[in-house]
């Protein structure tokens, strides 16, 4: 075991505030960023928990954040000719008023219920699946017993987080587009910061008079016959398209959804806000940890000097102290956010920490305790031999 490391392990203690300074550092940039993330992952969660391999949306989409991504509807059949594909289904949505009805007679007039004090009409977006067993657009974690409840007819189903905006439970009645409807499920896991969702099945869209039956489409969710064989398909298909559609495997999607984030200047704006908030703070309170931490064994320094050991020596003790504890600061600012992640999940909050975040933002953090060890390498200059005499 090296100097530095039993140094740290035997005076935690002296470490413990910079440790503290680089965990709640990186708390802070993941935090912010998971849940800028997780956000995103909100909106998409329906496709992205699908039961499609493959999405193929028009070809100047760039994510389904941005850009126009439905095509005609005449790409479904030329979808099916590739020999690998089992199932093509347009994802359809909507949108419209959506006003609880509880302990309110339905055919009251809209002043009237306004009097009786019933919550207020608010726009929803609209969700569809196809309750055909193990059909495409249903997600992976939806119940049999969830299809099978929003397979009657003005049935729908809400995310516990929009029960208490939209003002209704399980088994309420409600009003969607002045039609009445019934909140059969509640799932989880499908929060939006912005609109609330609601989940319908496709015939009962149907029945409201808001199918889509033009000419195009919402983007097509492709299910093929051997998932391992997703990149060789999609592609397959995009040689098929000869550029007038672009497939995409889920997972890439996926990724080009979470890079859609990043293009908002604002969330870019706050998250850099937050990172540069960090280092600040991480540098000032890790460098002058580390000092007093030096200076406190300064008389230890000086004996090694008067072994004989050099400066250059001692100094690349200090940055592998510096090493050491940059990597038990990431430990903790990992341990830190899972746990803070764990309360947001409770609150139906998701924080999404992808491998790749952590690793950047872990790499960030061992530079910042680098840096601080780095500018207290002057502190050694008061290790003389002759002090120890005194």
């Amino acid at each position: 075991m090296s100097l530095a490391l039993s140094t740290l392990l035997y005076e935690w203690r002296r470490y413990m505030a910079a440790v503290m300074a680089l965990a709640l550092s990186g708390l802070l940039v993941l935090a912010m960023t998971g849940v800028f993330l997780g956000i995103g992952k909100g909106f998409t969660a329906q496709i992205e928990r699908s039961r499609a391999d493959i999405m193929v949306l028009a070809p100047g989409a760039r994510s389904l954040l941005g850009g126009p991504s439905g095509v005609p509807r005449r790409f479904i059949p030329l979808v099916y000719n590739h020999a690998e594909v089992t199932e093509v289904q347009a994802l359809d949505g909507a949108g419209g008023s959506f006003q609880s009805i509880k302990n309110v007679d339905p055919t009251m007039s809209a002043a009237d219920r306004a009097r009786q004090g019933a919550p207020r009409a608010q726009f929803v977006q609209t969700v569809i699946i196809d309750t055909t067993p193990g059909a495409v657009t249903i997600p992976t974690d939806y119940s049999q017993d969830l299809v099978d409840a929003l397979r009657q007819p003005y049935t729908v189903a809400i995310d516990e987080t929009a029960l208490r905006p939209l003002g209704v439970k399980l088994g309420d009645k409600a009003l969607y587009n002045g039609r009445t409807v019934t909140v059969v499920a509640v799932i989880r896991g499908y929060p939006n910061m912005m609109t609330q969702n609601i989940v319908m099945s496709r015939d009962t869209l149907r029945l409201l008079g808001q199918a889509d039956t033009g000419t195009r489409v919402g983007p097509l969710m492709v299910k093929i016959k051997d998932p391992d064989r997703v990149e060789i398909v999609t592609a397959e298909l995009n040689a098929m398209g000869k550029g007038q559609w672009k497939a995409w495997t889920r997972q890439d999607l996926a990724d080009a959804n979470q890079n859609a984030m990043f293009e908002e200047s604002i969330l870019v704006i706050i998250i850099g806000g937050c990172v540069v908030l960090g280092v600040i703070i991480g540098v000032a309170i890790t460098w002058q940890t580390l000092r007093g931490a030096i200076m406190a064994n300064i008389k230890e320094f000086a004996s090694l000097r008067a072994l004989g050991v050099s400066m250059g020596a001692l100094r690349r003790i200090v940055i592998e102290l510096s090493f050491w504890v940059g990597l038990v600061g990431v430990a903790a600012a990992i341990a830190l956010t899972w746990l803070v992640s764990l309360i947001a999940a409770a609150n139906s909050v998701i924080i999404s920490l992808p491998p790749v975040l952590l690793l950047i933002v872990g790499g960030g953090l061992v530079v910042i305790a680098m840096v601080s060890g780095f500018l207290s390498l002057g502190v050694l200059k008061n290790s003389q031999p002759a002090d120890l005499l005194r």
